[in-house]
């Protein structure tokens, strides 16, 4: 790969694209920059209102609607000039790149940058008009829907209208039927007032009657506990008077023992003196 010497050449001071070019002088790049060396020029006076070279996308944007078709040439409009600033920018990097290899850099630098603003002069100038055309056509668009729903309103006037109409005669509906039963609710006063009274009645002597059964009921526990307490205390009684006859029994089966054991003592003693006495009268 020859050498090439580019006096006072700065790789910050070229852009993206020349830089690449730069690095890719030889090799696998060189039919690349051969191809940017042979690149068509664009015509600088090229006006993105032109309409599109291809037959099939005009037939196609023609066969839309008019906002669909004025909205696609706005985008194929806009891709113009997003090409022709990329071009414009390439064309730029491949021209600095051919300005060091001359003996005028800067006068060639120069010219190349002042092709450069000027294309992106008329560049930006056609974007401002696109700009302006679709704001116009977003305010108009507005306008339209804008006037659409206007229509539309007063179009809808009549049957608000009757809806209003019917809401205000059931609204007024509504109102006589409340007051019509306000004023059963008024006359049926004194019934509901009779029968709450009588409700109230029988509540309370229901209330009375529960209260009664409780008492009753607590009265009879009190007389079945005072009953048993009765019986326990007479069963105990009737055990004491059981125990004392047992036992004035024992003791006057005692008594008795003894008084026969007396009787038989006294007996067999004078039976005993008897005997004596008939052994000493013989």
């Amino acid at each position: 790969m020859p050498f090439i010497h580019l006096p006072n050449f700065r790789l910050s001071n070229v852009p993206f694209a020349a830089a690449v070019s730069l690095l890719c002088a030889a090799g696998a790049c060189a039919s690349q920059h051969a191809l940017a060396q042979t690149a068509r020029p664009i015509d600088p006076g090229t006006s993105v209102s032109v309409r599109p070279l291809d037959a099939a996308a005009s037939d196609a944007l023609t066969a839309q609607n008019p906002d669909d078709a004025l909205k696609a040439g706005f985008v194929e409009r806009q891709k113009v000039l997003d090409k022709r600033s990329e071009e414009n920018n390439y064309r730029y990097g491949v021209k600095q790149h051919d300005c060091y290899s001359t003996f005028f850099v800067n006068h060639c630098l120069d010219n190349a940058r002042n092709e450069m603003r000027e294309t992106r002069q008329q560049i930006r100038e056609q974007q401002l008009a696109l700009d302006d055309e679709q704001r116009a056509e977003r305010a108009k668009q507005r306008d339209q829907q804008t006037a659409i729903k206007r229509a539309q309103y007063e179009a809808e006037a009549p049957q608000r209208a009757a809806n209003e109409k019917a809401s205000q005669q059931a609204y007024e509906d509504k109102q006589r039927q409340n007051a019509l039963a306000a004023a059963q609710r008024t006359a049926e006063a004194p019934q509901r007032a009779a029968n709450q009274a009588a409700y109230d009645r029988k509540q309370a002597d229901y209330q009375k009657q529960l209260e009664d059964a409780r008492a009753r009921g607590v009265q009879d526990a009190q007389e079945r506990e005072q009953k048993a307490q009765r019986y326990e205390q007479k069963q105990q009684e009737a055990a004491q008077h059981r125990a004392e006859v047992e036992a004035r029994q024992k003791e006057a089966a005692r008594k008795a023992q003894e008084k026969a054991q007396q009787q038989e003592q006294a007996r067999q003693e004078q039976l005993k003196m008897q005997q004596q006495q008939q052994q000493q009268g013989k």
